[in-house]
């Protein structure tokens, strides 16, 4: 074993027995180089990937590849997933050498952390044009050894090339024309046959759907309709989603959805499931609806450990195959299903040579999707579904990363309760409540100050938590504040104030890191949405629904001055901000505010009532007695069954009852249209 048995990722665990002497990030790794005199190789990736698990195989537990690596370097691995701050830095670096980024990433250092070579996937000989990893590593240390000044160098020039920042913008323009510049840059890079935007690999625009959702509201129009829609039904009837057991996979390979890469992560399905809600709540299509149910099943039976948390993802590989587990043949599927197999087969596009080859194994099969995009089970088709999933329970499951990071369990909790407000799913909102409260405790310190990362062989949470990690706390304990109970108000208003303590850059926006974290080469800053969105779009968005709901202009100021950083770049590349893009949705127009004051019936139809739409920059405040020291619940103690709505300022008369509520709420969304 090396030095990363002990760690908490299992990640970094897949790695201990390798013959690499493999550190984990930190001091001791740093102090060694320097004493040898020797690069540093770090090595970035996590527990899903699948080409971190070829490169490892190749090379990582080759005895002699080793011996080459232990020789030349200090060799150092990171999971990515822990420590985000790492990688964001020297994933800029990786691009800004080779134009691309990607997982395995492949960083030689100088000792004291500079990069001056980067790369990805390296093949451990030559192969299809690729250097060979050995070749790689020989060549560098020949560089250190005879062209030192000229590799230092480069290590100077790229380092300062990262830390270049957004410049600070006091007088951009925040107006509705970022918003309708966004939509006609989305139009222009929509596939209009499979939905999504630009060509494969694929992944799930989540962020923009909920962008795009909104907008409809707020502006119906056809082709913004169309952009949502067709996205939706193809992903959804896609072979990236698992038609048997629900949740969806990281990408697809191709443009039609339909062969994905397998690994299914925690966050794409909280955000797909919070897409598909609102496409619901815009649309009233019942397969979105099922698409939910599904998704949050998967989680909740596959992805949650027994305290409440939820884990971070399953492998694409199981048995060293990609998509064992998920592809049928023929022959199986007509021994499982029987007489219903004609039906399963036609309804799921099942072939005798299938769609899916590994290329690694040369494993061939199918990936289940469904042929027809609108066409639902019947009662056929969902009796085979139930057969094949039980046989399918039977098979080695892919490898599970058991790691519970903050930001994705809160993103999660999000997306549990607003579908559980929609849908009013009592058990999905106990699963939101029992989550949060798994990171008001085990994530944090006693002293406060949230954690990243749990595992529970560990058995205590290690990692400082990042910005990212508040802001999406802040959001999740902001959907409880509105639609379970107003007591979360309180620890979401803690969070908020500690992270503009910890991580607010004077000059707008906020850090990736806190003021408490370890020095890097530079203090990473990110204002674009990924996979997740950025720390500063989750936070700014935060920042303006807790104002609204508090009426503390500081967090309405510390908001804007973020929103005015990333601004100018939104009309340009709206897929690079589309979660940043509702703070600026916030900006623009008022708050709507509801009240709904009681716990009687007449309360509870009306909470039904509000619900069922899709409110645009709005805040829910849900109140038994009106008693609560809130701005929004003035004068209104001792009510019951009463409902307001509230915006620029104005109420509309009090509603007694729900037809009544929902005459207001309509009055109001047809103004701002």
């Amino acid at each position: 074993m090396n030095r990363l048995a002990a760690e908490t990722s299992p990640y970094l665990r897949q790695h201990a027995d390798n013959p690499v002497e493999w550190y984990p990030w930190g001091d001791e790794a740093f102090a060694e180089a320097r004493q040898r005199d020797v690069p540093i190789f770090l090595s970035v990736g996590y527990s899903s990937c699948h080409w971190c698990h070829v490169m490892a195989h190749e090379s990582f537990e080759h005895t002699a590849t080793a011996e080459v690596m232990n020789r030349l370097f200090v060799n150092v691995k990171v999971d990515r997933e822990e420590r985000p701050d790492i990688d964001a830095i020297y994933m800029e670096a990786t691009q800004a050498m080779t134009g691309r980024g990607g997982w395995p990433m492949s960083v030689w250092l100088t000792p004291d952390a500079r990069p001056f070579y980067a790369g990805t996937y390296f093949p451990r000989t030559d192969r299809s044009g690729m250097p060979g990893f050995v070749r790689v590593c020989e060549a560098i240390a020949e560089a250190w050894t005879e062209r030192r000044e000229q590799v230092t160098g480069q290590a100077g020039q790229l380092t300062a090339s990262i830390g270049r920042r957004l410049p600070v913008v006091n007088d951009a323009t925040i107006g509705d024309s970022l918003l309708t510049g966004a939509v006609s840059a989305l139009r222009e890079q929509f596939d209009t046959r499979f939905g999504g935007f630009g060509r494969a690999p694929k992944f799930p625009p989540a962020q923009a759907l909920l962008f795009l959702a909104r907008e409809q509201v707020r502006r119906p129009a056809p082709a913004t309709r169309a952009m949502l829609t067709i996205t939706l039904d193809a992903m959804a009837a896609g072979g990236m989603y698992d038609h048997l057991g629900g949740g969806f996979a990281r990408y697809s390979v191709d443009d039609y959805w339909l062969i994905p890469h397998f690994e299914k992560m925690l966050y794409d399905n909280a955000l797909l499931t919070r897409a598909y809600t609102h496409g619901w709540l815009v649309a009233g299509t019942a397969r979105y609806a099922r698409v939910v149910d599904e998704t949050i099943g998967y989680v909740l039976r596959d992805l949650r450990h027994r305290n409440g948390g939820f884990y971070s993802a399953e492998d694409a590989d199981s048995e060293g195959v990609e998509g064992k587990f998920y592809a049928w043949s023929l022959g199986e599927v007509r021994e499982v299903c029987g007489a219903d197999a004609d039906a399963a087969i036609a309804y799921y596009g099942i072939t005798e040579n299938g769609n899916f080859v590994d290329p690694h194994t040369e494993f061939r099969g199918n990936v289940l999707h469904a042929v027809d995009r609108f066409a639902e089970p019947d009662p056929v088709v969902s009796r085979a579904r139930a057969r094949l999933l039980a046989r399918r329970a039977a098979r080695v499951r892919p490898g599970l990363d058991d790691k519970i990071l903050t930001a994705w369990n809160a993103l999660m909790i999000r997306a549990l309760a607003e579908a559980a407000w929609v849908f009013d799913r009592r058990e999905w909102m106990d699963s939101a409540r029992s989550a949060a409260e798994f990171a008001l405790s085990t994530m944090r310190r006693s002293d406060g100050r949230l954690l990243r990362s749990w595992q529970a062989d560990a058995g205590e949470a290690r990692h400082l938590a990042y910005c990212e990690d508040y802001a999406a706390l802040l959001e999740a304990l902001l959907t409880l504040a509105e639609y379970d109970d107003l007591r979360w108000l309180r620890p979401a208003s803690d969070i908020a104030d500690a992270m503009i303590e910890l991580f607010a850059d004077p000059d707008g926006g906020f850090y990736a890191t806190g003021i408490d974290a370890e020095p890097l080469i530079v203090r990473p800053q990110d204002f674009t949405d990924n996979a997740v969105p950025s720390e500063n779009s989750m936070a700014a968005v935060g920042l303006l629904r807790l104002a609204a709901l508090t009426g503390d202009a500081r967090y309405h100021d510390r908001a804007r001055a973020a929103v005015l950083r990333f601004a100018p770049l939104v009309s340009r590349a709206p897929s690079a901000f589309g979660y940043a893009i509702e703070a600026i949705e916030r900006l623009v127009e008022s708050p709507v505010e509801v009240v709904i004051v009681g716990d009687d019936d007449r309360a509870r139809e009306m909470s039904r009532v509000v619900a069922r739409h899709l409110l645009t920059s709005a805040v829910v405040v849900r109140s038994q007695r009106g008693e609560e020291p809130l701005e929004l619940l003035e004068g209104r103690a001792g009510e019951r069954g009463r409902g307001y709505v509230c915006t620029g300022g104005t109420c509309k008369m009090p509603a007694g009852d729900a037809a009544r509520l929902e005459f207001a709420l309509e009055g109001v969304l047809s103004a701002r249209r």
